[in-house]
């Protein structure tokens, strides 16, 4: 038996997650599903397990934070002390409270960009590779569903998702690509 690719186009969000929800009830795994936006309950409704991307936000987060930290110590007690505001100069400690803004800042500063780069980089989006969408209506205003199956099984699963509001049911050759 040959595979085949069905997407299964929507036009609302709320179709495509309980056409979700159905077809994993029947055992049905979904290859991927395309959105302008991004779904509430979506990943948890077609499968997909926990993300670590809150680590490595925790990771990048804490980078800054270490980051700061040594430079704010290095800066005003090891390399230039001076007293400003009659603040003690001795001791990094001593000044803490008025360090936390650049703490803070440094933190915020790590995590957002280690995060954008962690995603472009795991999602493969540099300049000059070839888009993964296969229907561009989906950047716009469409919800697109892939589902890899048997040649068997495309029948039953193509009624499922028309009784669920797909409005389009294409059969494509488009070889998806992780």
């Amino acid at each position: 038996m040959s595979n085949v690719t069905i997407h299964a186009i929507f036009d609302d969000e709320e179709p495509l997650l309980a056409s979700a929800k159905t077809l994993r009830s029947n055992g049905i795994s979904i290859k991927d599903v395309f959105s302008p936006f991004p779904v509430h309950g979506l990943d948890a409704a077609i499968g997909l397990p926990r993300t670590w991307i809150a680590i490595c936000a925790f990771i990048y987060g804490l980078t800054g934070l270490s980051l700061a930290t040594l430079m704010m110590w290095y800066m005003m007690v090891h390399d230039w002390p001076t007293n400003i505001g009659g603040k003690p100069s001795f001791a990094y400690y001593m000044n803490m409270p008025a360090f936390i803004p650049i703490s803070f800042e440094s933190t915020v500063f790590c995590a957002a960009h280690g995060m954008a780069i962690t995603f472009y980089l795991r999602c493969w989006l540099v300049p000059g590779t070839k888009p993964k969408n296969p229907d561009p209506r989906t950047t716009d205003d469409k919800f697109m569903m892939v589902i890899e199956t048997k040649e068997e099984n495309r029948s039953n699963i193509e009624s499922m998702l028309k009784k669920d509001g797909a409005i389009e049911i294409n059969n494509s050759d488009f070889k998806y690509r992780n």
